[in-house]
């Protein structure tokens, strides 16, 4: 969704694949290794955590429906206050998944 592609293919080659060959087992419809629940979003909602050189990528997806997996945000997470993903990515996670919710609901 939104720009998520477009960052993802900014990313490291290495992180690209990481995080490509996990979307992959998610399309297959099992967990990989490197994917856990992101709390406080919703139920089905995920993120594959890449890190590649001191630096931690991310990519949050959801499950939640039958018809797609929506990948919701991708992103280099730089906050350096602890290990929480900043209100601002979290603000946006959000906002993706209500119009992934409404797409569904149209149709």
């Amino acid at each position: 969704m939104g720009d998520s592609r477009d960052v993802l293919r900014e990313m490291p080659e290495e992180v690209q694949d990481e995080i490509g060959f996990a979307l992959e087992h998610v399309q297959r419809g099992t967990k990989p290794k490197n994917a856990k629940p992101l709390k406080g979003i919703a139920p089905g909602v995920l993120e594959i955590v890449s890190d590649f050189r001191g630096d931690t990528f991310r990519a949050v997806y959801t499950v939640r429906f039958a018809s797609a997996v929506y990948v919701l945000h991708v992103f280099q997470k730089k906050s350096k206050r602890g290990i929480a993903t900043p209100k601002c990515e979290i603000d946006l996670i959000k906002q993706r998944l209500a119009q992934a919710v409404k797409w569904e609901a149209e149709g």
